[in-house]
C-alpha cells in the first residue's frame, strides 16, 4: 500500500473508525504544527536575539528526522514496507518548498521594487564586487578543505559549500559535474550536513550586528534610499489604471508567470552546463520589475500592501518547512557516519564568507549598516536572512540591496562548484 492510500485510524465501531485521517490531512497536519510549535521556540528571546520564523526551519529538521525514521529503508516494518512513501511524503513538501519561495521572493520584489533601481544605480560596483568578494572567500575555504583535510574528497567539500551558502543552484551544478562518478552521493551528504548552520548561522548574524554595534535602528533606515512616491502618485492621478481585482492578486500571479518563465531560461556555460535564474531568481527580478513600473499600459500592476506582508511571511514558512524536512531526513545519521568534523567545515565556509564579506562592505565599500547586511544576505543566497533582516530592521527596503548581489553571487557559486569538483585531496 502507498502512502497516498494510507489512512491513520483510532476507535473502530462497528467496522467505522471514529477518528480516521488520510495521508494529505497527516502532512498537512504536521505542517500547520511545526508552524505553531516553531513560532513559540521563535518567540524565545536572549538578549534581545530570537531565531523568529527561523525557529521553523530548526522544528522542521527535527520532524524531517523522524519522517526519515519512519518512512525511510531503517523505518519500522509496518511502516516502511509501504511502496514509494517516502517519495510521496517527498513530493508533498518539495511542492511546499517551491510555492513558499515563489511567494517570498516575488513579494520582496514587489515591496522593493521602487527603490531598487535607485539603490542599484548609487552602488552598483560595490554589489558586484561584495558579491564576489563573498564567494571567492568561500570558494578558498572550500579549495583549502578539500586540499588539506585527510580523506576529504572534492565531493563532499562542494556540497559542504553549497549547503553553507544554502545554494541549490550551486548543488545541481556539483552534481552535474560528478554524475556518473562514485562519489557523487557525497554532495548531497555534504549539503545536508553544512545546511542547517548555512541557515541559522547568517539568520543570527543578520540580527546580532546591529545588537553589537548599538546601531540606531531610525537613522539606519533613513539611510536606506527612500521612495519618492509623488511623482508616481501624480502620474497615478492623472491615467485611470484597470486592476484585476482589487487586492492586486492577479497582478502578483502574472509577475509569478513572467518570473517562473525569465527563470527557465538556460545560458550554456560549455561543457553540457548551463545557468538560469530558477524559481529564486526568475520571480525575484520580475517583481522587482513590476514594483517598480507599476503598471502595463493601461494594466495596473499594484498588489495590496497588506497582501505582499501576507505573501511575505506565509512563503518564508513554506519554504523553511520545505527546506527543514527534506535536510533533516539524513542530518543525524550522516553526522554518524562522517562526524562532527564535517559539520566543522561546512561552518567555516559559511562563517568565513560572512566576517570577510561585512567587514570589506563597511571598511572599504562604506556601506550603510542595514545596505552592508542586506547585501551580506544575497552574497549568501540566503532567502531565510533576508526574511530575518527585514523583521529585524523593520523594513523592506534592504531586499534592494539582497537583489542587487544575489544575481553575481549566484552565477559565481555555480561556476565555482563546478570548478572546484576538479581539486585533488593532496593528503590522500
Amino acid at each position: 500500500m502507498s502512502f497516498d492510500n494510507f489512512s491513520f485510524g483510532l476507535i473502530e465501531a462497528a467496522g467505522t473508525h471514529i477518528f480516521n485521517m488520510k495521508a494529505i490531512v497527516i502532512v498537512l497536519f504536521f505542517i500547520f504544527a511545526i508552524i505553531v510549535v516553531g513560532y513559540l521556540i521563535g518567540r524565545i528571546s536572549i538578549k534581545g536575539v530570537s531565531l523568529g520564523t527561523a525557529a521553523i526551519f530548526l522544528v522542521a529538521l527535527v520532524a524531517g528526522h523522524f519522517k526519515g525514521v519512519a518512512f525511510g529503508e531503517n523505518g519500522h516494518t509496518g511502516i516502511s514496507s509501504w511502496v514509494d512513501s517516502l517519495s510521496s511524503v517527498d513530493t508533498y513538501f518539495s511542492m511546499l518548498q517551491n510555492i513558499g519561495l515563489i511567494l517570498f521572493v516575488t513579494s520582496v520584489g514587489l515591496i522593493a521594487g521602487p527603490s531598487f533601481f535607485k539603490n542599484l544605480k548609487k552602488n552598483a560596483k560595490s554589489y558586484v564586487l561584495l558579491g564576489a568578494i563573498i564567494i571567492a572567500s568561500g570558494a578558498l575555504v572550500c579549495a583549502l578543505v578539500t586540499l588539506f583535510v585527510p580523506n576529504m574528497t572534492s565531493a563532499m567539500s562542494v556540497g559542504l559549500l553549497s549547503g553553507a551558502l544554502t545554494s541549490t543552484p550551486a548543488f545541481a551544478a556539483a552534481q552535474g559535474a560528478l554524475d556518473g562518478t562514485e562519489f557523487f552521493s557525497e554532495i548531497a551528504v555534504g549539503h545536508a550536513v553544512a545546511y542547517p548552520f548555512g541557515v541559522i548561522g547568517v539568520v543570527l548574524f543578520v540580527q546580532i550586528v546591529p545588537k553589537v554595534m548599538h546601531a540606531d535602528m531610525d537613522k539606519e533606515r533613513a539611510l536606506l534610499v527612500s521612495v519618492d512616491t509623488g511623482e508616481a502618485q501624480k502620474k497615478g492621478k492623472v491615467k485611470k489604471l484597470f486592476s484585476l481585482e482589487k487586492f492586486g492578486l492577479g497582478a502578483f500571479a502574472l509577475a509569478v508567470i513572467c518570473g517562473l518563465i525569465l527563470g527557465s531560461i538556460n545560458i550554456p556555460l560549455g561543457n553540457g552546463t548551463s545557468f538560469n535564474l530558477g524559481t529564486t531568481g526568475g520571480p525575484l527580478i520580475m517583481g522587482l520589475i513590476f514594483g517598480h513600473f507599476g503598471h502595463i499600459g493601461k494594466l495596473s500592476l499594484k498588489v495590496d500592501e497588506h497582501l505582499l506582508s501576507i505573501f511575505q511571511e506565509l512563503g518564508l514558512v513554506f519554504f523553511l518547512i520545505g527546506a527543514g524536512v527534506d535536510g533533516g531526513t539524513d542530518f543525524v545519521s550522516t553526522l554518524k557516519d562522517y562526524g562532527g568534523w564535517v559539520f566543522l567545515w561546512g561552518a567555516l565556509m559559511t562563517s568565513i564568507p560572512l566576517f570577510i564579506g561585512f567587514f570589506i562592505a563597511k571598511k572599504c565599500l562604506k556601506l550603510s549598516l542595514f545596505n552592508n547586511l542586506g547585501s551580506l544576505t544575497g552574497g549568501m543566497t540566503s532567502t531565510p536572512a533576508l526574511g530575518a533582516l527585514i523583521n529585524s530592521t523593520g523594513t523592506s527596503n534592504v531586499a534592494s540591496a539582497y537583489a542587487a548581489t544575489y544575481p553575481i553571487a549566484l552565477i559565481l557559486v555555480v561556476l565555482a562548484s563546478q570548478f572546484l569538483t576538479y581539486l585533488p585531496n593532496l593528503t590522500a
